[in-house]
């Protein structure tokens, strides 16, 4: 009888192995995960034991990663922009969609579109913004893309500003307001927005903020255009304005605008229900002195990022910044679930992400600009896979554990 029992404790001891063997082999080949992930197909199943309270996904180090990295291919994505396909408008080397965002002491979950879209199921999340928030919402879309297996299951639709993108199965809306100054200006347009003398309606916000009302998740961005020095400011309407001001430090009327915005969600939001994220400014990449260049050199042929850690660059503005962070503190302290996105510094060491010449043209370069393309290359938007991936992936972060 002691003997039988010995040989079944075997085979409990063999069995045993054999499982810690499988665990192994899935972890060592499933990279650093944030849980074992077995794929069958699409079909897959998430054993998750994740917490990032302590967490800071804003400090880290970029991490070249070709094997987990891009996660998803520029020609597979169905809602991918020609505004940033750099691969399709010509650009070789792709080293720039493989950089995998490592955050000291701790990791970044793993995407799992299927998780996050019942996470929101019924509901509306609108990105509200400048064509970096629309670069920032087409990646988005683009990491939930594949995890949608039916094609009629995933619509797009235009209606001037807004462009709505429903996933039919789970009920959920992810739309994209075109708003770039928050409220109301003559750049209200979402083609025609070129426009070089720019007014800005500063208490104007109703017209637009009725669009984005009931959503239960609001993402805002709203930066790259205060950067111009002089913005003519109006009260009243556009054609018959009370009074018209220019203001040349440009903090001031974009405090002013985030007061407008502030006054309308303390009015119209409901608090309990809708979850607010502000993305702080996406860099620049326009002076190469930040990266040991010359002075005049840019993004332009640029390969490889910033890899070791440094302080802040050219790129941002420090004073637009600290009104954001200020304003977002304060809607905290009003009992408001808001918080801010801090991509800035994370994406400060990504000179070689941008579009460069890889660019939709709206108009054909010219023979100079083709014989000298470094002062017209784009150091502003990001190519896609990308950069905004990560602040896709850190905002699945918070809205998959912290919502």
């Amino acid at each position: 009888m002691k003997r039988i029992e010995k040989v079944i404790q075997g085979y409990h001891y063999v069995g045993f192995m054999l499982v810690i063997g499988v665990i192994m082999v899935v972890v060592f080949f499933g990279g650093d995960d944030s849980g074992i992930r077995f794929n069958i197909g699409k079909e897959t199943s998430m054993v998750e034991d994740y917490w990032f309270k302590d967490c800071d996904f804003f400090n880290g180090r970029w991490v070249y990663d070709n094997r987990s990295r891009p996660l998803y291919k520029e020609k597979e994505c169905s809602f991918m922009m020609d505004n940033y396909s750099c691969e399709k408008l010509g650009r070789k080397d792709f080293k720039y969609q493989s950089w995998r965002w490592q955050p000291h002491g701790c990791e970044l979950p793993r995407f799992n579109g299927t998780a996050l879209l019942e996470k929101l199921r019924d509901k509306r999340v609108v990105f509200v913004g400048d064509s970096l928030g629309q670069n920032h919402w087409v990646s988005f879309l683009c990491l939930i893309d594949s995890w949608i297996l039916e094609p009629s299951h995933k619509v797009v639709e235009w209606h001037g500003p807004l462009i709505k993108f429903r996933a039919s199965e789970y009920n959920v809306s992810i739309d994209f307001y075109w708003e770039p100054f928050l409220v109301e200006s003559n750049c209200d347009d979402p083609i025609n927005h070129k426009i070089l003398d720019r007014v800005v309606k500063i208490e104007g916000i109703e017209r637009h903020a009725k669009q984005w009302i009931n959503a239960d998740m609001l993402i805002f961005d709203s930066y790259r255009w205060w950067l111009d020095v002089d913005i003519t400011l109006v009260w009243g309407s556009f054609e018959n304005p009370n009074k018209t001001i220019v203001e040349s430090r440009r903090v001031v009327p974009y405090e002013m605008a985030l007061r407008t915005w502030s006054n309308w969600l303390e009015t119209h939001l409901d608090r309990k229900k809708t979850r607010i994220f502000f993305t702080s400014p996406s860099p620049g990449h326009r002076e190469g002195g930040d990266w040991g260049k010359t002075t005049g050199e840019n993004c332009y042929n640029v390969t490889e990022p910033i890899v070791e850690e440094r302080p802040w660059g050219k790129g941002s503005d420090f004073d637009l910044m600290r009104a954001t962070e200020s304003m977002v503190e304060d809607l905290e302290k009003k009992g408001f679930n808001i918080k801010l996105l801090n991509i800035t510094h994370l994406s400060q060491y990504r000179k070689d992400g941008h579009l460069s010449i890889y660019k939709r043209h709206l108009v054909s370069p010219t023979k100079l600009e083709l014989a000298n393309p470094a002062p017209y290359a784009d150091c502003v938007h990001w190519c896609l896979p990308g950069v905004p991936d990560v602040w896709s992936e850190i905002l699945y972060a918070y809205i998959r554990y912290k919502i």
